[in-house]
């Protein structure tokens, strides 16, 4: 392999994993924005913080809380991958 061939390599790679990394950055926010929230500003303030702090996810919800975790660590792999590239 010329030295040529393994800059192409790690030129196509570091676009991939850029790309990647766009599409994932958009996918958490989407999650983010989607998951609902029933603390609203009292919650956040030190109001009523036992009702609001906690509940149980069931079905959709639990499904995009699970989305978005596996989401972020795949953004953590992938960012993990491109320091390593470069």
């Amino acid at each position: 392999m010329t030295l040529y061939a393994a800059f192409a390599i790690l030129h196509f790679a570091m676009t991939t994993l850029t790309y990647i990394q766009a599409i994932l950055s958009i996918l958490i926010i989407a999650s983010i924005l989607i998951q609902k929230s029933d603390s609203g500003v009292g919650g956040a303030f030190g109001g009523d913080g036992w009702n609001s702090a906690y509940h149980t996810r069931r079905g959709f919800e639990k499904a995009i809380f699970n989305i978005t975790i596996v989401l972020a660590v795949l953004f953590a792999v992938t960012s993990l991958a491109a320091l390593l590239v470069r």
